[in-house]
């Protein structure tokens, strides 16, 4: 795998991860009252559909070569 395809796996997985904090925090200070923790949670929704897709195209094209569990 290359250098570029693991930057770009581990960036969307730290954004996954800031997207989800942020709903965490938004949830807990607005108290349901803005739409700002559903905005949060589909952007973490949007990015790990866009992580999954990238992964099945680096894996049909060869960028990304899988390994047998055992």
């Amino acid at each position: 795998m290359t250098l570029l395809a693991k930057s770009l796996i581990i960036a969307t997985l730290l954004a996954i991860l800031a997207s989800l904090s942020a709903g965490l925090v938004f949830l807990l200070r607005d108290h349901s009252r803005s739409k700002r923790t559903v905005w949060a949670l589909t952007v973490r929704i949007t990015l790990s559909v866009i992580l999954f897709l990238a992964l099945l195209v680096g894996m049909a094209t060869g960028v990304i070569t899988p390994h047998a569990a055992f």
